[in-house]
């Protein structure tokens, strides 16, 4: 169990009220048909890519979207078999998340594509362990992530290798821990302003 904002416990709830229920994720793949284009996708991307059954975890379809759940060490296979033959040709960033209960797959990284051809959107999805948070990086697939990347690496912790220059990007560089994790201490961080003042409230601006 995590512990929330004012105690919350468990639900993901940090408003304090208890009154978000959290469905559990399923843990085994979708079953067949997908639906919508989403059987095209898997199919298209099974006869291109042989090694599909060793590098797909499983293929989850939930809320309207499909992820693939890709191992690290396929993901930038997987990402140029998408790019070239399925024409993903864009992805959109990558989003961490924190699972501290996910005991070796604790942070995942979530890869949003969009097929501008086809106009279709799909996720990819990687999990890795908290001690060995190393995860390939696409950069060279899509130029794009490069600042997504650092700020999942600044704000989750997850190393991104080959990337051209992983440095934080919006925490200072000797800043300690990463504060979208839910481990991370809530509150209570001095913030130092250099050159700025704040006026007394009745001379801040008005918008009435």
């Amino acid at each position: 169990m995590t512990d929330g904002m004012f105690g919350a416990k468990g639900t993901g709830d940090t408003s304090g009220y208890g009154g978000l229920v959290r469905k559990a994720s399923a843990a085994g793949s979708s079953e067949r048909p997908y639906g919508s284009y989403f059987d095209d996708v898997a199919d298209d991307l099974e006869r291109a890519y042989p090694g599909f059954s060793e590098a797909i975890e499983r293929v989850v379809v939930d809320r309207g979207e499909l992820t693939l759940h890709v191992k690290r060490e396929k993901l930038v296979e997987v990402a140029l078999i998408l790019r070239d033959t399925l024409k993903f040709e864009m992805c959109m960033g990558v989003n961490g998340v924190h699972y501290p209960e996910q005991t070796g797959r604790e942070l995942h990284a979530v890869y949003p594509l969009l097929s501008m051809t086809k106009n279709q959107r799909i996720r990819l999805e990687v999990s890795v362990a908290d001690g060995d948070a190393h995860i390939p990086s696409v950069v060279e697939v899509w130029a794009g992530n490069n600042w997504h990347e650092r700020e999942t690496f600044d704000m989750f912790g997850i190393i991104f290798d080959g990337h051209p220059g992983l440095t934080r990007i919006l925490m200072p560089d000797d800043w300690d821990g990463h504060p979208q994790r839910k481990d991370y201490a809530l509150g209570g961080i001095a913030v130092e302003y250099k050159g700025a003042t704040t006026p007394p409230p009745s001379e801040r601006r008005s918008y009435k």
